[in-house]
């Protein structure tokens, strides 16, 4: 059960969240934002929080940034891109019911200190950035993560700001030589 209020971009959206379990969400119409949905989304997190689960695109990537920007302490979910595609459309209602859930399950905050803990060094150490594969890579360990993909930048941010710890880090690299890049 979630309490937190779940932010998508559109109807088709909040239809195929609906179909993976049951809970209370706000569209944001696009980028756009419509009269009032910004101030619904600041009530939501104030009443109850707020899940940012956007389209893992780049127009989704921005309604994300918009949203964190404004309203302080939102929890982010992210569903890989191929979770989310559908005869070249990418997008949250093109999800099972079961990528949906795995992707609420690896919800994380975003923490809004100046935190360090990753460096452009663990990104070049670790195959991140810098060969051939290392786009793929990002996708996959992102994906065990439960922070999403993201070019080398997005994914050295999202790795300190969403609380990644070395630990979990660490556990992902490994699962992810082992092979076990599904969900669990």
């Amino acid at each position: 059960m979630i309490k937190e209020v779940i932010v998508v971009e559109g109807r088709d959206d909040i239809r195929a969240v609906k179909r993976a379990l049951d809970c209370e969400l706000i569209a944001t119409g696009g980028f756009g934002f419509p009269k009032g949905v910004m101030d619904r989304i600041k009530a939501a997190q104030a009443r109850r929080g707020v899940i940012i689960f956007t389209d893992p695109d780049f127009a989704g990537e921005k309604i994300r940034k918009k949203i964190a920007n404004e309203v302080e302490g939102c929890k982010h979910a992210f569903l890989p891109r191929e979770e989310a595609s559908k005869d070249g459309d990418i997008g949250i209602e093109n999800a099972s019911p079961e990528s949906i859930l795995a992707a609420l399950a690896k919800v994380r905050t975003e923490i809004k200190a100046d935190r360090k803990e990753f460096s452009n060094v663990d990104l070049v150490k670790n195959g991140l950035i810098g060969s051939d594969k290392s786009s793929h890579k990002r996708d996959k360990i992102g994906r065990l993560l439960g922070i999403g993909y993201g070019n080398s930048k997005q994914f050295l941010n999202r790795l300190n700001n969403y609380g990644v710890t070395r630990q979990e880090f660490d556990q992902a690299l490994k699962d992810y030589a082992e092979g076990r890049q599904e969900h669990e």
